[in-house]
């Protein structure tokens, strides 16, 4: 009984010390925030950079870093919302690197984009770190195209502001590489073996075959695991593979072939369900969310049987559902936790000297990652608390410098 009260209160006092933490963070303000206009071109865009603290003493001194969302929505609140997100990712990462978001209010397919995104990229020019200010630079997201790292170092003279380059253009390709994937590949080995069990013959299901769920079916199957399910629209629901699949189907999977992809799928597996939300319900061993957020809430969080969860999509479990995935005994691995393989190749492309950024890249993401699994699941069971709050404390203390 005295161990048990124990447990309780220093379960209670890890729970107090993190709630002290997030009213600390959500009571930040960012530390740059400017909107960008050319009415004369039609451009409007915005950057903020939410904390820099983090960086003292690092390669990138007094910056942050994140991509450069572009959609015809996009908002000044959108970005800031996102450059708080990446300040704790690149946190949770263990870099020492604050949180950034860039982005343009446009549609990138439109005829006349490109004189409209090198015309953002110049009045950006004053901000960035590598003329003097905080903020680390442009990079990949929603509606990037691969066209942008020529046209954005191509408008500055210069090929240290922005990252996800072609290997050619000294970058890590981090994309085409598929090195989110590879994190939450690895957060998901991790996990597993943190309940001292072998990777090997696991069997896996992902949701959301898009470019990271891609990467994190190739990166788990090459360290043994065997895909039972996966559901995506593209590929007309859920499917259930009794056997694995094919070399074939593989290839087609992992290069995102998808005419190719259904056609194996069709012919090896079985569908369960024409709905891509049904795979969640397999009973796998792990499972990887890596479509949208909110697919699984407290209203089918009683449908799971996987053993494990690793989320490779942002925010792919709702908050309150995190408690009865713990009370179901289902270790589950945060996004900020499993995904930031992207940022760790960007602060790689930005600092390494490295002839081989896209080896460095992927080994920084493995050594980053595991480990932070690791911490985070000592932590969770030392104090009893969920791998989400032991995660988030471990973000926040490195935030704030503690």
């Amino acid at each position: 009984m005295a161990v048990q009260a124990e447990k309780s209160d220093n379960r209670e006092t890890f729970l107090s010390e993190l709630e002290v933490l997030k009213r600390r963070f959500e009571s930040m303000k960012p530390e740059l925030e400017v909107t960008l206009r050319d009415p004369a071109m039609n451009v409007e865009g915005y950057v903020v950079v939410w904390n820099t603290g983090i960086s003292e003493g690092g390669p990138l001194e007094y910056s942050g870093k994140g991509g450069t969302r572009i959609t015809d929505t996009l908002s000044l609140d959108e970005v800031k919302m996102l450059a708080r997100t990446m300040a704790l990712k690149n946190a949770a990462a263990g870099l020492p690197l604050g949180g950034s978001k860039a982005g343009m209010k446009a549609n990138s397919s439109v005829e006349g984009f490109e004189a409209q995104y090198r015309r953002f990229v110049s009045l950006c020019k004053p901000f960035l770190h590598e003329n003097g200010g905080i903020f680390g630079g442009f990079g990949f997201d929603i509606g990037a195209r691969p066209e942008m790292p020529h046209w954005a170092c191509d408008e500055l003279g210069s090929r240290r502001s922005f990252t996800g380059k072609p290997v050619d253009m000294g970058g890590t390709d981090y994309d085409r590489e598929g090195i989110a994937g590879l994190g939450v590949a690895i957060a998901g080995k991790t996990l597993i073996e943190c309940a001292g069990e072998e990777v090997v013959g696991k069997r896996f299901a992902v949701q959301g075959l898009g470019a990271m769920g891609a990467a994190v079916f190739r990166y788990f199957t090459e360290y043994g695991g065997q895909l039972s399910a996966l559901g995506d629209p593209k590929f007309g629901g859920s499917w259930r593979f009794e056997n694995g699949v094919s070399e074939d189907l593989k290839q087609a999977l992992i290069t995102m072939d998808a005419d190719t992809a259904k056609a194996l799928i069709e012919a090896e597996g079985t569908q369960i369900s024409d709905s891509p939300e049904h795979v969640l319900y397999e009973p796998v061993d792990i499972l990887f969310p890596c479509a949208i957020q909110g697919v699984i809430r407290d209203d089918n969080v009683h449908k799971l049987q996987a053993r494990y969860i690793t989320e490779g999509a942002n925010q792919p479990i709702t908050a309150d559902t995190y408690p009865m995935l713990q009370e179901r005994g289902i270790p589950t691995v945060p996004d900020f936790i499993a995904n930031p393989g992207g940022i760790i190749a960007a602060f790689v492309e930005l600092t390494s000297a490295s002839e081989d950024k896209v080896k460095e890249a992927k080994e920084l993401t493995i050594s980053k990652i595991s480990q932070n699994v690791r911490d985070m699941m000592a932590l969770a069971e030392n104090y009893d608390v969920e791998p989400v709050h032991a995660g988030m404390h471990l973000a926040l203390n490195r935030i704030f410098g503690l």
